[in-house]
């Protein structure tokens, strides 16, 4: 099939700004922290405009909230960790390598590198993100000719579905018993209406079409020819030492240890079920991440060295961490979240609030990139407002969860792990992420107004 004249214009066209984006980005992006910083700032600079509030009560505002998502910062931090426990295991490792010796060509790598990775963010995105890095990485080595930045850019798309997918924050915490939006929800929203309900399930099957597609236009768009070192680090498999020399060495290399402990850990789900008692809330997917990597390492040494590199990668997230719960003190304290989220309400009719709110909670995104810290915020505005409008509350929860996931293709916050495996920066992959923000957008948008 050949494209005709004003087809060919049309795609060069779109490559060429899909080139100019990319280059622009890498050029003039910062740092994610000194963007961090640079939010903090605007954000202030809003408050004062747009609330009656001053700069000492806006200072107060952000050094106050400068620590009040410990808890909130430990559950994500875990999750990151579980996830590459999981994703550094030999077993997992072998099995990546595995899959990308099966791959023909630099196109079927993008392809592969997307929807495995859109997969394992829909299951945990901690885990997404790990074994999309190690995915890219292995699947450059395996396949000559693949873009190496555009590999990266495709599985950091995967991270779209999360919020739709078994971590997601905003509905896993409307599942848990006595979670603080149940002032203004009333009542528990079961998982089937909100993560299995039919607009989720349409929402994550196009997706799963569109994404490894959009990647693809962009494998094309870029030079060939263009040289991107790889990371020095070539392999996450911890290796065993044969000989234990000590008693201590012989507990810690002994498989049984772990085998015993993950028995118990099992048996205890076992009884939660049994009791009625279990939610697949944040902390469950913690319990299970955690000692699933256990046994997956097999050996308790295994486990401690995968921690120690592991940890390594945590580093830019916490120390952002606190600036984004500073922002968050800004804009609740000072009441610019409610007028934000006031704006794209009030100019809502029952068709286009799902719509909006999903475009808000995108805007917020930027300033608040905690789901759960994210849904504190909205769930007092957008959930009134939908019982006003007589709009489905599991859906406007929907629109918050995905607002919420889709900017983060705009916003490097949580590409920085996966970019520390990588050995890239987000200017490197921001040019690529801006492209599929556009089209998921226009899909997402698309959906919220269908199934209003």
């Amino acid at each position: 099939m050949y494209l005709m004249g004003w087809e060919l214009t049309i795609v060069k066209a779109m490559k060429d700004i899909i080139q100019l984006f990319d280059s622009l980005m890498r050029r003039y992006t910062p740092d994610p922290y000194i963007i961090a910083i640079f939010l903090t700032g605007l954000v202030g600079l809003a408050a004062l405009v747009a609330t009656p509030a001053g700069p000492n009560e806006i200072t107060l505002a952000w050094g106050d909230g400068f620590w009040k998502l410990l808890s909130f910062t430990l559950q994500m931090a875990m999750i990151l960790l579980g996830g590459y426990l999981v994703a550094s295991s030999g077993i997992v490792q072998k099995g990546l390598q595995s899959v990308c010796k099966k791959i023909p060509s630099p196109t079927v790598a993008v392809i592969a590198t997307t929807l495995i990775a859109g997969v394992a963010s829909w299951l945990n995105w901690g885990f997404g993100l790990v074994i999309g890095a190690f995915l890219a990485v292995e699947m450059a080595k395996a396949v000559p000719g693949t873009h190496f930045r555009v590999l990266v850019a495709s599985s950091y798309s995967g991270f779209l579905l999360w919020h739709a997918g078994l971590s997601g924050s905003i509905p896993l915490v409307a599942n848990t018993e006595g979670n603080f939006s149940l002032d203004w929800v009333g009542r528990v929203i079961p998982l089937s209406e909100t993560l299995f309900s039919v607009f989720n399930i349409t929402a994550l099957i196009g997706l799963l079409i569109l994404l490894p597609l959009t990647n693809w236009f962009l494998s094309l768009s870029v030079d060939p020819k263009e040289k991107v070192m790889l990371p020095e680090e070539k392999s996450t498999t911890i290796q065993i030492p044969e000989m234990e020399s000590t008693p201590a060495q012989t507990l810690e290399n002994s498989f049984w240890i772990p085998v015993l402990f993950f028995a118990f850990a099992t048996y205890y789900l076992a009884l939660v079920i049994h009791k009625g008692q279990f939610r697949l809330d944040l902390n469950t997917i913690n319990y299970m991440f955690l000692f699933l990597g256990l046994i997956l390492h097999w050996r308790t040494q295994s486990f401690l060295k995968s921690i120690q590199k592991g940890v390594g990668k945590l580093g830019p997230i916490l120390i952002q961490y606190p600036l984004y719960a500073g922002i968050m003190g800004i804009m609740r304290e000072t009441g610019l979240a409610n007028a934000m989220s006031d704006f794209f309400v009030n100019t809502s009719t029952q068709t286009t609030f799902p719509l909006f709110t999903f475009l808000g909670a995108g805007l917020v995104n930027f300033f608040i990139p905690s789901g759960g810290g994210q849904w504190a915020v909205q769930a007092p505005v957008v959930i009134p407002a939908a019982e006003t409008l007589g709009v489905d509350v599991p859906l406007t929860i929907m629109a918050v969860a995905w607002g919420d996931a889709w900017t983060n293709m705009a916003q490097p916050f949580w590409a920085l792990p996966l970019l520390a495996i990588a050995g890239l920066g987000a200017k490197d992959i921001l040019g690529f992420t801006l492209t599929i923000l556009f089209v998921s957008g226009l899909y997402l948008s698309t959906l919220f107004l269908l199934f209003a």
